[in-house]
């Protein structure tokens, strides 16, 4: 396929995927890219940034943005993360608006819904984790959600089997238009490796630890040498406080090196390469609400 000029016919466009946290977002876009770009989590609020995920193929390409998942802030990182999210539903071609099937309706989607029937953006209801329900549960929750707003389709499906995956596919391509190829083929996203090493560190800790340290963390690679065997990263894992701190570290270092164990395996297979990672970790007080340490560390300082 040219990527300056693609086949006739070709369809392109970008397409917002948002719901509340622990929707299945990230989940989703990973099984369609078939690979791991996004971090995933059981813990609300995983995914920080606007992400650009890319898939291409004969029919034509979406430009997926990945977005924070939708919760009431509680500090300027929060308010950062569902601004980003809000945001996004006027810059796009379509909006995918995934819920958890499984779950209560609540306040949540409620906000959400009102939003969505703010813009003038096409909207693709997702019920996810229908794996976990009977068929006709799906159905009544179809029922249900098509009362609440005016959907250009619902689509149950299961991101972490792939169940239904295809048909969503099809609805997507049908409601974009001819355009052009905005990545080349072999892209998958717009963010530097460095971001996603990070992310990748990230995503150990939290699977890691419980309780108030996941959302008090952030992650940086700050250096990245290529040997002549090996890649060297070097990355800073900054917390809140010194008691979050020695929580990752854990006695005698030993969480600290699971962390770091699990994040070379993964960083091995996006590098394709031996990695020899090196953690250390910083105490940084209230950096979620510190415009300076947010800006520093990529988050926006919008009001």
């Amino acid at each position: 396929m040219n990527y300056s000029n693609p086949s006739p016919g070709f369809r392109s466009g970008f397409v917002s995927v948002i719901g509340r946290p622990n929707a299945g977002k990230s989940t989703l876009l990973n099984q369609l890219l078939g690979q791991k770009v996004l971090i995933m989590s059981d813990k609300p609020q995983t995914t920080r940034n606007k992400i650009q995920c890319i898939f291409t193929e004969e029919r034509g390409q979406v430009i997926f943005l990945d977005t924070p998942g939708i919760h009431k802030p509680k500090h300027k990182l929060g308010k950062f993360m569902v601004d980003a999210a809000i945001e996004s539903l006027r810059e796009v071609d379509l909006i995918l608006y995934m819920v958890d099937a499984s779950a209560e309706f609540g306040s949540g989607e409620e906000y959400i819904i009102n939003a969505v029937k703010q813009v003038k953006t096409p909207c693709i209801l997702v019920l996810n984790k229908i794996d976990l329900l009977k068929k006709e549960q799906v159905l009544k929750l179809i029922q249900d959600y098509s009362k609440l707003a005016d959907f250009l389709a619902i689509v149950p499906i299961s991101a972490k089997t792939g169940e239904n995956k295809d048909e969503l596919l099809k609805v997507i391509f049908s409601q974009l238009q001819e355009g052009p190829m905005y990545y080349p083929e072999d892209e998958v996203t717009d963010q530097p490796e460095r971001f996603i090493m990070a992310e990748l560190v990230r995503e150990k800790v939290l699977q890691l630890t419980r309780d108030e340290v996941p959302h008090s963390i952030a992650v940086v690679v700050e250096s990245v040498e290529e040997k002549a065997t090996l890649v060297k990263v070097r990355a800073l894992i900054i917390v809140e406080r010194d008691s979050q701190k020695g929580i990752i570290i854990g006695q005698g270092g030993k969480l600290l090196k699971e962390i770091g164990r699990l994040a070379r395996q993964d960083i091995e297979t996006l590098l394709g390469s031996k990695v020899f990672l090196e953690l250390w970790v910083k105490v940084k007080k209230d950096w979620r609400n510190r415009i300076d340490n947010l800006r520093e560390l990529g988050y926006s300082d919008r009001k």
